[in-house]
């Protein structure tokens, strides 16, 4: 028998040991883990409950979005500014280089577009944010002409938030990235290779990945002879499998090798292997193709990737992964182009993809030695003798690699790409530094200290959370691990902070961001947690907070404990890809903190008047979607507003809803919308009526609650924005993007003041098209009044401000001289936006200065 005190120690042993697993668990991914693959937490809320994603209404909403501006609006003239980082880095799809020149550099983003570098990447300049997609799948210039570059929407990797909308087809330049134009395969969905003729630039072959979500023929290996003006579909294996990586033979360009991926996903299973997956070899450019087998694995193969040696086209290499478990497999090379191949003595990299082999597999030769080839993985791995042996190449680097690029005139200049950006090397990946300069982090949260709006924050894909603490776009600092997720401060006490990693891995800080685990207490690791799990304050007291699984649960010490005060407000976990069953979405009423609301990611909406005593679901009359946020209004406790993700199908629903009674009737505010989902919304607490919405494509502001929608200001690219804060003593706008880190925009210029519908006077200004003098009538219907004026510029910055004026009852008449404003004498022209205000009433008047 045992002891009683043997038995507490055990106990207590074995508690310990639990809660030990539990926050390592919880704790998430850093760069030197490889528990967790990439989530498909994005997609998922978008193709949510039907299982599949409008790629056309998605393309629709792009174009109709550049339709929907306000030019009588000042809101349109505002520009967003970037706010950041571009220090951090975000992930990096493919690089390609001038060959013939060791300062142009372009950059792939998985959703942030095509960059371009002319300094050897000092500096960067996005080149393709006019395009359809700003996902990237490859690029390849001509070997024969470099100012030939050709673009490859979709990135082919089956996970992540960039494979949601896939790709827009293939794009040309003829003038180096300057301009573009769409060259075709739009129904390809996404690329995994371009190769071009070393001899001729107008033969062109793609490989590509067709829908990941649905049995395809537009997939395979396509060619164009004529510089992507017409495409032929050359190698079809069948619907389920496409074509990820291509090579040519650079002294036969009529020898062409493909690899060909068997990849199968649905929101009830996934399949990334099968018999489709191999690798095959054309003699005639691509008539005719013959798979290679001999010395190569027969079954259970996965991913492939592959390379042949520019130096020796006779010796080619390919990496494979497992296919039931997605890990690695083994690096294979042949030495007569393919008729026979041999392992390498590759068991340096046993254990180095885990379960994501699909994430990455990918192999590169040197352009000057057939012998010295990179392996690319979870880790970069080195080999200088041929395969004999391989050796550790990463370094400190980020994990996730997609890409290495060697450059044809200096081999040891080396760069590679991964989930944490652009790395170079000048000693042939001995060392690294890193390029941290690309604004393409992909931000799943926001946040902005509301005791100094200078400290931004925001939680990013598999780049941890990370603020800085001056406002610069460049001194952001990592603060949490893994992939970044919530994070809010206190707005009264900013000491105090809480913040996530994926799965509700939730720590927390009381010394203003040195986070420590221990802020999960009450909270059963039983519990399912959404990939982003959400936190908020009650705005009454932000010592109290609330947090979610399945469950509602509240703390009123600052995550010293917690406490449920719901049951499981989802439908219940299933047997499906589609959701989690959680809780997505919390917020407390700032007028009433006992009205408690709670979306869950299986369409549910819920609302609680006592505090969590009990809870009623008001989301019968609301379409299925995953409900994305419940925002209260700041005035009314009764109003509340939804925003929904997914699309129409054979519903007629839009994306925004509005209530006055707590959820028991909801009104649509849809309006002018696109059919795009919606990620977040901000009440504006100083304009009656006035929203500003978070969408896929952008953000939109309406003045009359959802009647008309705008396009909000201008050089946003049109990335999905996940998160918007307000920093309402400021006006400060930020918005965190998924693919393009974070913007923000100066609402300021619109002061504390009631909507321009209330106005109690009339006003009209002639000319509008000033060379000298203006003229600004007015009509009041106040007496003894005054008015004065300012004018702003299109960046918001207040160019001049008048002294009060009297206004009397009727008709008024001022004359406004550009010397009087300071334009004359500084020769200025432009568009400008006169201010007239009179006591807490203000009218807007567009101008337009040519002197």
């Amino acid at each position: 028998m045992i002891s009683r005190n043997k038995f507490l120690f055990f106990s207590l042993l074995i508690s310990i040991v639990l809660l030990s697993s539990f926050f390592l668990f919880r704790e998430g991914r850093n760069e030197n883990e490889k528990n967790d693959e990439p989530s498909d937490w994005f997609v998922m809320q978008r193709a949510f409950p039907y299982g599949k994603v409008d790629y056309t209404a998605y393309r629709t909403a792009v174009q109709q979005k550049a339709t929907m501006n306000d030019p009588s609006s000042l809101r349109d003239y505002l520009q967003w500014q970037p706010a950041g980082p571009v220090n951090i880095g975000g992930r990096v799809q493919d690089i390609e280089m001038d060959p013939n020149n060791t300062n142009v550099i372009y950059v792939g983003s998985a959703s942030g577009g095509v960059f371009k570098s002319t300094d050897g990447g000092t500096n960067w300049t996005p080149i393709f944010d006019g395009e359809p997609s700003l996902s990237i799948g490859d690029i390849a210039i001509a070997p024969s002409d470099p100012s030939i570059v050709y673009v490859g929407t979709g990135e082919p990797n089956c996970g992540g938030g960039s494979v949601t909308y896939d790709g827009a087809g293939i794009f040309k330049s003829i003038d180096s990235g300057a301009t573009w134009n769409y060259v075709g395969l739009d129904s390809t969905r996404n690329t995994g290779r371009i190769v071009i003729d070393p001899t001729n630039s107008d033969r062109v072959f793609a490989a590509t990945m067709g829908d990941l979500f649905a049995n395809d023929s537009h997939r395979g290996v396509y060619r164009s002879i004529d510089g992507g003006q017409t495409w032929d579909q050359v190698l079809f294996v069948n619907d389920s499998t496409g074509a990820v990586d291509l090579a040519i033979n650079p002294q036969h360009p009529d020898t062409i090798y493909a690899v060909t991926w068997q990849r199968v996903r649905r929101f009830t299973y996934e399949a990334y292997y099968g018999p489709g997956c191999g690798i095959w070899r054309s003699y005639d450019g691509g008539d005719t193709w013959t798979q290679l087998t001999s010395g190569l694995p027969s079954s259970d193969n996965g991913r492939i990737g592959i390379d042949i040696s520019q130096s020796n086209p006779s010796v080619l290499y390919a990496v494979y992964t497992q296919g039931s478990t997605a890990g690695f497999k083994g690096v294979y090379k042949t030495t007569n182009g393919g008729d026979s191949w041999s392992e390498t003595n590759d068991g340096a990299m046993n254990g180095d993809f885990e379960t994501y082999g699909w994430w990455f597999s990918r192999i590169k030769i040197d352009p000057t030695s057939s012998n010295t080839v990179f392996f690319i993985g979870f880790d970069l791995y080195k080999t200088t003798n041929g395969g004999n042996s391989w050796s550790f190449a990463s370094g400190s680097n980020h994990v996730d690699n997609h890409t290495v690029y060697i450059h044809p005139q200096n081999h040891q200049l080396v760069y590679c790409g991964n989930d944490g950006g652009l790395y170079k090397s000048t000693n042939g990946g001995s060392s690294w530094s890193h390029f941290t300069n690309i604004p393409d982090n992909q931000f799943y949260s926001a946040e902005i200290d509301n005791s100094d709006p200078t400290n931004l924050y925001g939680g990013a894909q598999d780049n941890g959370v990370n603020r800085t603490l001056t406002g610069n776009v460049d001194d952001w600092s990592s603060i949490i691990g893994g992939d970044g997720f919530y994070i809010i401060v206190d707005p009264t006490n900013n000491n105090y902070q809480y913040g996530e990693s994926q799965y509700g891995a939730l720590v927390k800080s009381s010394n203003g961001g040195n986070f420590f685990n221990g802020a999960t207490n009450g909270i059963s690791f039983s519990d399912r947690f959404n990939w982003n799990a959400p936190i908020a304050f009650n705005p009454q007291n932000p010592k109290s907070l609330y947090f979610g699984s399945q469950k509602v649960y509240k703390s009123v010490n600052r995550a010293g404990h917690w406490n449920a005060i719901s049951g499981d407000l989802s439908n219940g976990y299933s047997n499906s890809l589609v959701t989690y069953a959680t809780v997505v979405t919390i917020a407390a009423s700032p007028v009433d903190s006992n009205i408690i609301w709670a979306g869950t990611d299986d369409g549910n909406v819920w609302v609680t008047q006592n505090n969590g005593g009990n809870w009623t679901k008001v989301s019968d009359s609301l379409p299925d979607r995953w409900v994305t946020r419940v925002v209260c209004d700041p005035h009314d406790s009764n109003t509340a507003y939804v925003t929904l993700s997914g699309y129409k199908y054979y519903d007629n629903m839009t994306h925004v809803y509005r209530t006055t009674d707590l959820g028991a009737t909801w009104t649509s505010i849809g309006g002018t919308m696109p059919d795009v989902p919606c990620n977040d919304l901000i009440v504006d607490p100083d304009y009656d009526s006035t929203l500003y919405l978070a969408t896929d494509v952008g953000v939109f502001y309406t003045t009359n609650l959802g009647t008309t929608w705008f396009s909000l200001g201008y050089d946003l690219p049109t990335v999905p924005v996940d998160d918007l804060v307000f920093h309402e003593p400021t006006r400060k706008l930020v918005a965190g993007t998924y693919g393009r880190s974070m913007y923000s925009l100066d609402l300021s210029v619109f002061t504390h003041a009631t909507a321009i519908e209330e106005h109690s006077f009339d006003v009209s200004v002639f000319p509008t098209l000033v060379d000298e003098n203006l003229t600004v009538n007015i009509f009041s219907s106040k007496s003894n009044n005054k008015v004065s004026f300012s004018l702003i510029d299109v960046n918001g910055n207040l160019e001049w401000n008048s002294a009060q004026k009297n206004l009397h009852l009727g008709e008024n008449s001022f004359n406004l001289s550009l010397n009087e404003m300071n334009l004359k004498k500084n020769g200025t022209n432009g568009i400008f936006f006169l201010n007239i205000k009179s006591g807490n009433q203000i009218v807007t008047k567009k101008i337009i200065v040519m002197q």
